[in-house]
């Protein structure tokens, strides 16, 4: 199954893997992202049939959030979304032009800004920074149905 909107290619590559690309370029893009981690999680549940708890949703949607507002704010050029289910999990990549790896700083409760990894780091299943011959790819994966709370997105038909 292919889609192509406004730069965002959706595929089913195999039954088990879902993904989605997008590009962003402005800092309004960030908006755009979350809204497309929405959409993408209710047609991996509604369509594909696979349990995506309301945590969940939130979760991705804050990953998303500060991992393309990171890209947009460090690095020259669009940044590019990769959405990819597998496993019972969502790995989040995005991809910028900047080669610099970002810095984690260190938990600091007074500290104004500059928690978006820290959050990344604490909240995904794995966190992963990647040089590359052009700029970096950071990537985080998210468990999409958490077994305690079993709370599911209702499917919009």
């Amino acid at each position: 199954m292919e889609q192509t909107h406004r730069g965002v290619e959706q595929q089913s590559l195999l039954e088990d893997v879902i993904s989605l690309s997008g590009a962003f370029e402005g800092s309004e893009d960030i908006a755009v992202a979350r809204d497309l981690v929405r959409s993408f999680l209710s047609d991996v549940q509604c369509v594909h049939g696979l349990p995506v708890s309301g945590r969940a949703m939130d979760i991705v949607q804050l990953v998303v959030s500060e991992l393309v507002t990171n890209a947009r704010k460090y690095a020259p050029g669009p940044c590019l979304l990769t959405l990819e289910v597998h496993g019972g999990a969502i790995e989040v990549t995005v991809w910028d032009s900047n080669p610099t790896l970002p810095a984690t700083l260190a938990p600091d409760p007074t500290r104004i800004g500059q928690h978006g990894l820290e959050i990344v780091t604490g909240i995904g299943q794995s966190f992963a920074v990647h040089r590359k011959p052009v700029g970096k790819r950071i990537s985080t994966t998210i468990v999409l149905a958490d077994e305690p709370y079993r709370e599911v997105t209702a499917c919009q038909l």
